[in-house]
């Protein structure tokens, strides 16, 4: 199944139905009165979360979705049907915006989470509601409600405890097949994970988080180069990443300047995601001995000077994992016991995940304008091109007449010679046997 994580839909829901116009009319009964009923309401349109969806792929072929109306109201005092709702099933961690306001709606990140996004229009009120006592026969009524429509822009964000960082090749999905029962797709080339992959980390029997492994980042990748950053945003549901770091690179490139390289794509990115808590991981130790390991990274570790964690594992030989896996686990359950004993801090982590939601969906929609900027370019310089190349085609071969078609043209053709070196001329010819300078041949063209 292919993954998309960014959809725009328009979503309508149902026009309320109109009030009934009405007088009871039975035998033996005069002045029966008024008995026009309501119409019934119109039907909304809701997101259900849905644990068992990772995309948002339906949505790329359906992007528009329309609730039933209300029907109209009846004689007899009989009142409309309700429209049908729509509930519309999304993958947990789907944020929803306006796309024409940009205005965030909220997010569907539990199970079974509903969320209303197009309120369903108001019934309309039958003459019977408006009877009284002066006005005992009245023929007025309402009309239903428009249904509210609404163009929303849904994006995907993963739900996972944490989250995988790097440039290609440095190992990240190879720790995930490793320490999880997720199988990424691993090879020895660059941009071998073209999509974001999830793993559950099972470290006993009630101790277990999920991870993310997202495509390697290179330098520029802000400004789209390689894959660019657009995964990046699957991260900020995240609570803790870890920084991956080839150790020995096969590029003979720089540890430090790799380390840098992230950090910094990652700051013009997003500062919310970049102020997340963050573990470096050194990656390959198989690639060498254990001295020539112990040497590399100690040279590494004094150039960064980081104040934060250090692990340094070889995914391949399953060396170091368990380890890493284990401090991940007590780390989160440190954070989530601190959350329940404080409410400050929850609510303080909420607001954060609020803010990187924003920046990343900022950050989306710059990157939109830019790409649809490009392409209305091309297709001007595609025109332009177009434009000149009609302009340089040749000239008209024959001089006609203003009132002269040129199919309407005959030319004459002698055998022998070249059409294009003779002068052609307007009159009919008829074909002459006799004629000792060849056959002449009447043709139009």
């Amino acid at each position: 199944m292919k993954f998309v994580d960014e959809a725009s839909i328009k979503v309508e829901a149902g026009k309320g139905g109109d009030g009934c116009l009405s007088f009871r009319r039975e035998k033996y009964i005069a002045h029966g009165g008024p008995d026009g009923g309501d119409g019934g309401d119109g039907g909304s349109v809701y997101l259900k979360g849905d644990a068992a969806l990772n995309t948002l792929v339906d949505y790329r072929f359906k992007p528009r979705c329309k609730a039933q109306k209300g029907e109209h109201g009846k004689g007899s005092d009989r009142k409309g049907a309700k429209g049908e709702d729509v509930y519309l099933r999304v993958p947990l961690g789907t944020s929803v915006f306006d796309d024409e306001t940009d205005e965030y709606l909220g997010d569907v990140s539990r199970a079974d989470e509903i969320m209303l996004v197009a309120k369903a229009g108001f019934h309309g009120l039958g003459n019977v509601r408006f009877k009284s006592s002066t006005n005992r026969a009245p023929r007025q009524t309402s009309k239903g409600g428009a249904g509210e429509i609404r163009n929303l822009r849904l994006e995907l964000r993963l739900i996972a405890d944490v989250g995988l960082l790097g440039l290609p090749n440095a190992g990240k999905s190879t720790l995930v097949a490793t320490v999880s029962a997720a199988r990424p797709k691993i090879a020895d080339y660059p941009f071998t994970t073209l999509v974001p992959n999830l793993g559950v980390v099972r470290l006993g029997e009630d101790e277990s988080f999920v991870i993310a492994d997202i495509p390697g980042l290179i330098e520029g990748a802000a400004d789209g180069a390689g894959l660019g950053v657009q995964f990046l945003k699957h991260l900020a549901r995240t609570r803790l990443l870890l920084h991956l770091v080839d150790i020995a690179p096969l590029d003979n490139s720089d540890p430090v300047e790799n380390f840098h390289v992230i950090e910094q794509e990652l700051a013009n990115y997003s500062e919310g995601i970049a102020l997340k808590d963050r573990w470096l991981v050194l990656t390959k130790l198989d690639t060498m001995t254990a001295a020539e390991a112990k040497l590399r990274a100690a040279d590494i570790l004094k150039r960064l000077n980081l104040s934060m964690p250090v692990f340094m594992i070889s995914a391949v030989a399953n060396q170091g994992t368990r380890e890493l896996m284990s401090a991940v686990y007590q780390y989160l359950a440190d954070l989530r016991a601190q959350e329940m004993a404080d409410a400050a801090l929850e609510e303080a982590y909420a607001e954060q995940e609020a803010r990187i939601v924003s920046e990343t969906h900022i950050y989306a929609m710059s990157r939109r304008d830019i790409r649809r900027a490009e392409r209305l370019q091309e297709k001007q310089r595609a025109e332009d091109d177009d434009d000149d190349f009609d302009d340089e085609d040749d000239p008209d071969e024959y001089d006609l007449d203003e009132d002269q078609d040129e199919d309407d043209v005959d030319y004459e053709y002698v055998e022998g010679e070249d059409p294009e070196d003779g002068d052609f001329e307007d009159d009919d010819f008829e074909d002459d046997d006799d004629d000792d300078h060849g056959v002449i041949v009447h043709y139009e063209r």
